[in-house]
């Protein structure tokens, strides 16, 4: 896999209206402002280290990418999402969204995935669309967006950009959402104040979760690893064993963290943190943050080496929790902190030190991550262009996030570590289901391949 890239900003010049045009509608926004949502409020003052909340979705074309095409489509596409045209801004009692008139321009990556996109003091646009040899990579700092709101602006760009290299005509746009409707705040739209709150927060900090152990990247950078298999087989092992391709998925992430643990360390449980996407639950076609996590718990002193002993626990936190009420509650206990009336009298350095301390907490009640984005619905048009799709989040211990389009389901495995013992158990996982795995990492030297097909791990 290659080394991954930066991206800079600056206004640049057009090689056609788009831009001009971009510029003169943001000139006319410049008065708006954002509000962050309540998924987003705790992001500006817990990042850390390798934790720098920036994801990646990157597409993997079946040819080489037109750097001159993507620009013109990244022009068109920025003007259809106008809210994610903002700098992160301090105000004296809360972070918000500022809209900025920069331009966002696409370079070949250079620097490492998930490098930062806030800097303190800076009003910088906060993603950045990258590409190398046939991949297009888009970056967001989780302020703006989840990776479902920022599927949704890769796929216009990519609409954009196939149908002009290529010639073709869509059917129909997939994004039929006004600009409006891609800027609420579907927390605040669906918030209602007689439901009862779920106290998340809590119940992670009151729980000492197993906590990976390694040799964390002295650099900070984020270590990477892509897994590919075919969707279809995937989804047949998971009928197998009479569940779900996510409930399988995360049963296999659990037990590779199981066969890593120390003796010693048994009598913590492995805590695995899955976001969820309200909008599954809630109509909303919001291109902001919209989701919600529920927490899987195991005892890792039942596992008795088979994946049956596992299954069982995920598949009830998971039946216990996918409810639109319990769901409810959760997505009202986010509300919590921006609603706390002893908080909000607070300046933003008291909230920055609170909000920090809380999130240390937090990560003590959470080993890793599992993140099931789903099926990539592409128009049949694109469809003999595109590879394959694969997500990365930077985290501070492990998060998997899960992709499918066509025929292929991804695992994008990102971690601050710089040793990958807990992602080649997981591979073994799927190598031992009989799955055809393919691997690539950014922690092959250059003289590696890539890429290695593993039939054994």
């Amino acid at each position: 896999m290659d080394v991954n890239h930066f991206f800079c900003y600056n206004e640049g010049t057009s090689s056609g209206g788009e831009w001009a045009e971009l510029k003169e509608e943001n000139v006319k926004r410049e008065e708006k402002w954002y509000r962050l949502d309540n998924a987003a409020t705790i992001i500006p003052s817990s990042i850390k280290g390798a934790d720098t909340r920036v994801f990646r979705i990157v597409c993997e074309l079946n040819e080489e990418v037109q750097p001159e095409k993507l620009q013109e489509a990244l022009d068109r596409a920025v003007r259809e999402f106008p809210y994610l045209n903002v700098a992160l801004r301090k105000g004296l009692f809360w972070y918000y969204l500022d809209p900025v008139r920069d331009r966002a321009v696409v370079e070949q990556e250079h620097l490492p995935v998930c490098s930062p996109l806030y800097f303190q003091g800076r009003r910088n646009l906060l993603y950045r669309v990258n590409y190398y040899g046939k991949r297009i990579n888009l970056e967001m700092f989780h302020v703006l967006s989840d990776g479902t709101g920022a599927f949704g602006f890769l796929e216009r760009i990519l609409e954009f950009y196939l149908s002009d290299v290529h010639g073709f005509t869509l059917e129909k746009a997939s994004d039929r959402s006004s600009a409006g409707e891609k800027e609420d705040d579907a927390f605040r739209r669906f918030y209602d104040e007689a439901e009862k709150e779920e106290d998340q927060l809590g119940s992670i900090t009151g729980t000492k979760a197993y906590q990976l152990n390694g040799i964390k990247d002295e650099s900070l950078h984020t270590h990477v690893a892509e897994i590919l298999v075919n969707a279809g087989d995937f989804v047949r092992k998971a009928h197998e064993y009479n569940t779900t391709a996510g409930i399988l998925a995360t049963a296999l992430y659990i037990q590779a963290i199981a066969e890593e643990m120390p003796t010693a360390d048994l009598d913590r449980p492995i805590v695995i943190s899955v976001p969820v996407n309200l909008r599954q639950y809630f109509p909303s076609e919001t291109a902001r943050n919209f989701f919600c996590t529920i927490l899987t718990q195991y005892d890792a002193r039942g596992y008795d080496g088979k994946l049956e002993s596992i299954l069982p626990a995920v598949t009830e936190s998971f039946s216990a929790q996918l409810t639109e009420e319990h769901l409810r509650k959760v997505m009202n206990s986010y509300t919590s902190l921006t609603r706390n009336p002893f908080l909000r009298i607070f300046p933003i350095l008291i909230k920055d030190v609170t909000i920090r301390g809380f999130n240390r907490q937090a990560k003590k009640g959470v080993t890793g991550s599992m993140s099931n984005v789903g099926r990539m619905k592409l128009q049949k048009e694109m469809a003999p262009y595109i590879h394959h799709f694969t997500g990365f989040m930077a985290a501070p211990n492990m998060q998997i996030s899960v992709l499918t389009c066509g025929d292929i389901m991804s695992f994008g495995i990102a971690s601050g570590y710089s040793e990958q013992e807990v992602t080649l158990k997981f591979c073994r996982q799927l190598t031992r289901l009989g799955l055809e795995v393919t691997l690539s990492t950014n922690d092959y030297d250059e003289e590696a391949s890539t890429n290695a097909v593993l039939s054994e791990v």
